[in-house]
């Protein structure tokens, strides 16, 4: 029997999408967080070198791409001591948190909690396998009977930051309750405010918050946003060796597996910090320009202390804000794509050229200025 999904949210912003494409200067589009530069020259040219792919992938990912992923949680995310056995490369990110609670063999009956400000596909993952989905920030209320804890540190679309505290005590409790817990690190590398303005954010296995023990405990990370490779879907999953061997069994089983070439292109990408640091750049001056005018167009700011987005307010149906910044021919997305908790935000992503930025914050702050209507 075909399971019934709730409707894609985004197809619903088609009216405010014409909208704003009547804007005289054009769209500016921040409603998606799919990067717009150019991926780097040194990944490129490694999926070119790698086209002769004749043989069959592995699932495990070759030799050269584990050990690139060990090297990369130690010399960026303080994880010093993981191993090969600890890590697997998967297809993008959002299809293993989809999937995952179907890998880890979840079903009607279990629990699966997320943060109450989410990405909806975590719900959807429960939901695909006939799971529960709890929303809930609070691990002292995280329900008996959770198999799966996700949390999302930076997160989208809030850009909240757990620090150490918060993950050992998210971990001390997925513990208590047998759970496998997941953190969904993709925006680690783009920390705006201290003390992440100039380093990762905190990794789920760091030391101080396993405690040297890594049991039920997974780290994921993608590509897309750090190198611009949301197009080559590359992405991996590092911890507990148990559940990765669990998940390299299903997995081999169904024959998923990342192609050869872009496995080439992971190992380069992940080896190479200097475009990393070109693109956080990129993306912190955009951030720049957009905070003030927001600011001054009425809107306050909450959490983004990291990640590619503004979470923003003007304290009224997120709808209504969705609506008015269509009539400066600005997208963006409505908090209630991002659960229950938030109607009154919108999540405006720093995914755009610095041209359209830019004319984006310039009609903000004629709106302020009484210029143009918002």
């Amino acid at each position: 029997m075909t399971r019934s999904l709730p409707d894609y949210p985004w197809d619903t912003l088609v009216p405010f999408r014409e909208k704003a494409a009547q804007h005289p200067d054009g769209v500016v589009d921040l409603s998606i967080g799919s990067p717009v530069d150019p991926t780097p020259p040194i990944v490129r040219e490694a999926l070119t070198a790698a086209t002769d792919a004749h043989a069959y992938p592995t699932t495990v990912g070759t030799l050269e791409l584990r050990q690139a992923i060990v090297d990369w949680y130690a010399r960026r995310r303080n994880v010093p001591d993981l191993e090969h056995r600890n890590v697997l490369p998967t297809i993008g990110s959002k299809e293993l948190v989809a999937l995952l609670p179907f890998l880890l063999g979840l079903g009607p009956g279990d629990v699966v909690v997320h943060p109450t400000a989410a990405y909806p596909s975590y719900a959807i993952g429960a939901e695909l396998c006939g799971a529960h989905a709890c929303a809930s920030d609070d691990p002292d209320a995280w329900p008996d009977g959770t198999r799966l804890i996700w949390l999302n540190s930076p997160g989208n679309p809030d850009g909240r930051v757990h620090d150490i505290d918060a993950l050992r005590r998210a971990v001390a409790r997925a513990r208590q309750l047998d759970a496998v817990i997941v953190n969904d690190e993709c925006y680690a590398e783009l920390g705006w405010e201290e003390p992440w303005a100039d380093a990762p954010t905190p990794c789920i296995l760091d030391p101080r918050v396993t405690g040297g023990d890594r049991r039920g405990i997974l780290s994921i990370y993608s590509l897309s946003k750090q190198s611009n490779m949301a197009g080559y879907r590359a992405a991996f999953a590092a911890g507990c060796g148990g559940v990765i061997a669990s998940l390299t069994n299903v997995r081999k089983h169904a024959g998923l597996m990342v192609p050869a070439p872009l496995q080439h292109a992971m190992t380069v990408a992940l080896s190479d910090d200097a475009h990393v640091a070109a693109q956080k750049q990129l993306y912190r001056r955009r951030r720049d320009v957009l905070v003030p005018a927001l600011t001054a167009a009425g809107f306050r700011i909450e959490h983004s202390e990291a990640g590619l987005y503004l979470w923003v307010t003007e304290g009224r149906d997120a709808w209504q804000s969705i609506d008015r910044l269509a009539s400066l021919g600005i997208i963006g997305g409505p908090g209630h794509f991002y659960g229950e908790h938030y109607p009154e935000f919108v999540r405006l992503s720093l995914t755009a050229a610095d041209e359209r930025v830019d004319a984006g914050a310039a009609r903000l702050r004629a709106a302020a200025s009484g210029g143009e209507t918002l």
